[in-house]
């Protein structure tokens, strides 16, 4: 009885060891993947030959030289990404559209009008699943379906996405590289999502902002579109010129599994 109430205690610490050790491994893999290696749309410049060019049909910006920022808009194509994008439209903004496919093909017009007018569109998977939660044969299947979806109605295939939530890890990065697409973050949060103040988004944005930036935004949320005037109008008189995302990295081009911010 004795010895038995002895080796109780040092069960005990065994098992409390282990369970620590086992939190402690998973808050190291966690941490790391928070962490991943972000390539800046300036270094990406950098890699590009020495006298390379802009790309012809990118309306010749060289954000080298000029005071670049790029919007970026997440989530589905409905309403009211029409209006947007007559705003877009009439402060000269191209733009870059992650879209979720799910619903792509109930706004067919919409996704052709994004292409006509200059904007870029990206895959943000078919359902919006935190990609670093789900198996492998999932990631493919998200971002593949959401693709072809894109392919059917613009006659071009996506070479950008954003993962969910901003979630991404080496075996992500591996299947984007796989499926051709590079990965990107964002430098500016209106975190428009958690607010209707169309006065704190703008604020949150324009306070933000910075040469080279890369700002998210989602368009259905109810206080995005109204605050667009304003920061589309306080923008441009700081002088900053509107691009997509590729036009922010010409003359280089974005790396398949490569993550920028």
């Amino acid at each position: 009885m004795v010895t038995t109430l002895k080796r109780r205690p040092r069960l005990l610490v065994l098992l409390t060891l282990t369970v620590v050790a086992v939190v402690t491994a998973a808050v190291v893999i966690v941490i790391r993947a928070n962490r991943m290696e972000t390539v800046s749309p300036g270094e990406q410049r950098d890699r590009a030959a020495p006298g390379a060019l802009i790309p012809p049909g990118q309306d010749q910006v060289d954000c080298r030289k000029a005071k670049c920022i790029a919007l970026t808009f997440d989530g589905n194509p409905g309403e009211p990404t029409d209006r947007l994008m007559d705003l877009l439209k009439q402060y000269k903004a191209p733009s870059t559209f992650f879209l979720e496919g799910r619903r792509i093909h109930e706004f067919p017009d919409v996704v052709r009008r994004m292409a006509e007018d200059g904007h870029e569109i990206g895959d943000h998977t078919w359902t919006h699943p935190v990609l670093t939660d789900v198996s492998d044969a999932r990631v493919r299947d998200e971002l593949r379906r959401t693709a072809r979806a894109i392919s059917s109605l613009t006659g071009s295939a996506p070479t950008l996405m954003r993962p969910p939530q901003g979630r991404t890890d080496d075996r992500v990065s591996r299947i984007s590289k796989e499926l051709g697409l590079a990965q990107v973050l964002w430098t500016v949060t209106a975190k428009d999502y958690a607010t209707d103040d169309t006065a704190l988004i703008t604020a949150r944005v324009l306070e933000g902002a910075d040469r080279d930036g890369i700002v998210l935004l989602h368009p259905l949320h109810k206080g995005t579109v109204p605050a667009m005037p304003s920061i589309l109008k306080a923008l441009g008189a700081r002088g900053y010129t509107f691009v997509t995302v590729s036009q922010l990295l010409a003359p280089s081009k974005a790396e398949p599994g490569t993550i920028y911010r």
